[in-house]
């Protein structure tokens, strides 16, 4: 067994940004990673996009062999971590190693949700592995069938649309992209995706995969059916809890913590994908964000709680998706709100701001080409952040600056 330190449990953005923000935090003693994959810990969000469009795309690395080897963290990649002993303190490993901890983090993301169809071959994209694996299979007139129309989904149709492939996306809700943004907001995608030749279909599920001589059909409830070549699965996520629930944690949408990220086992901490936690912006409405930042952010907050910090995480949800020519941005909890202003800018581009009862800003978003609403969106986060209270009227008038409205009351 190796000298008690520091152990992060998965080897993605968050976990690695824990492990190099106890050593930015002044953390002096062992620090040990540990990846389920045999690679340099890497960006998930490109392979959905260039990690499927281009034939070249390799992994992006978070950091750098080198990174770790400076820091001194060890990197211990290509094994799982097959147990967790909250009494003894250590993690047990499938290669039958054992690490021992003074604190441990479970950052143990998330894993593809898998369709309910035996013996049809389904692609599923949450590896670089996944992504090179169907990669291969997009070229040019190949008919793909997408399940689900969240964000996986739309940009996996983007992508194989932009490599030549005849899409049909297939989405049981109403309208694609119905859980976390405005519906305003996701028609401007849905009319971009029909524009490229994507066939959307909402409102349907799929009922049937039946393989034929030339492909696969996908079978809808509605009674139709459409014959692609390649499906590809899109229907969300699951949060990684197997370890934490095999040791006894409490699981609860995710692994449970506290405000500071602190689970219900002493020492232990979880970040990211894996984990549910009250937040403070929303009465502390238990919440478990899926986004690339939230993972960064998490990850050092973790840290930081780690290390004895009192803080809470309190960072506002934040999360963007491109597709097509097209960037969407989203902060805070769109499904907070009750009520909406609408500002439509000049060039075209909408912006939708989520409102509470009491008129407080909690969430909002916009979408428009390349980074038009980034700084919008990014004053709209400051705003949420501030409790602000501003006027409906202001926030609808594109005349109106919207720093100007970090003057606004606040809630208390």
């Amino acid at each position: 067994m190796t000298a008690p330190g520091m152990v992060v449990v998965g080897a993605g953005e968050c976990g690695v940004r824990a492990a190099f923000a106890l050593r930015e935090n002044g953390w002096t003693g062992p620090v040990t990673l540990v990846g389920a994959e045999p690679l340099l810990p890497y960006e998930r969000p490109p392979l959905s996009k260039a990690g499927l469009v281009s034939d070249s795309a390799g992994p992006v690395t978070i950091r750098d062999a080198g990174a770790y080897r400076d820091a001194d963290i060890e990197l211990v990649s290509g094994v799982e971590a097959a147990g967790l002993d909250t009494g003894a303190h250590h993690v047990e490993l499938a290669d039958g190693r054992r690490l021992g901890y003074e604190r441990l983090l479970l950052a143990t993301g998330a894993r593809a949700r898998p369709l309910p169809f035996d013996g049809t071959p389904v692609h599923l994209l949450r590896t670089h592995a996944d992504a090179v694996a169907l990669r291969r299979r997009l070229v040019p007139g190949t008919r793909v069938g997408v399940i689900g129309g969240g964000f996986i989904g739309l940009e996996l149709a983007a992508s194989a649309a932009a490599r030549g492939c005849p899409v049909t996306v297939v989405e049981l809700g109403p309208r694609p992209l119905g859980r976390a943004v405005p519906a305003r907001i996701a028609a401007v995608l849905a009319a971009r995706h029909v524009a490229a030749g994507i066939d959307l279909r909402c409102g349907t599920a799929v009922g049937r995969l039946a393989p034929t001589g030339t492909g696969i059909t996908v079978g809808l409830a509605d009674g139709d059916a459409v014959e692609v070549d390649v499906v590809v699965a899109g229907v969300g996520s699951v949060p990684e809890t197997a370890l934490a629930e095999r040791a006894g944690l409490a699981v609860e949408n995710g692994i449970r913590a506290d405000a500071r990220l602190a689970t219900s086992a002493p020492d232990v901490f979880a970040a990211g994908d894996c984990c549910s936690f009250p937040h403070p912006l929303y009465d502390d409405r238990r919440v478990r964000l899926e986004s690339w930042r939230a993972a960064q952010e998490q990850g050092a907050a973790a840290a930081r709680s780690m290390l004895g910090g009192p803080e809470p995480y309190a960072a506002v949800p934040w999360f963007w998706s491109d597709q097509h020519d097209l960037s969407l941005q989203v902060t805070g909890l769109t499904d907070a709100a009750v009520g909406e202003a609408v500002r439509l800018r000049p060039d075209g581009v909408e912006l939708w701001f989520g409102l509470g009862a009491q008129g407080r800003l909690l969430a909002a978003a916009g979408v428009g080409p390349g980074n038009a609403v980034a700084k919008d969106v990014r004053l709209a986060e400051m705003l949420i952040a501030r409790r602000a209270v501003p006027d409906p009227a202001a926030l609808a008038d594109p005349a109106v600056p919207l720093k100007s409205l970090l003057r606004s009351p606040v809630s208390a």
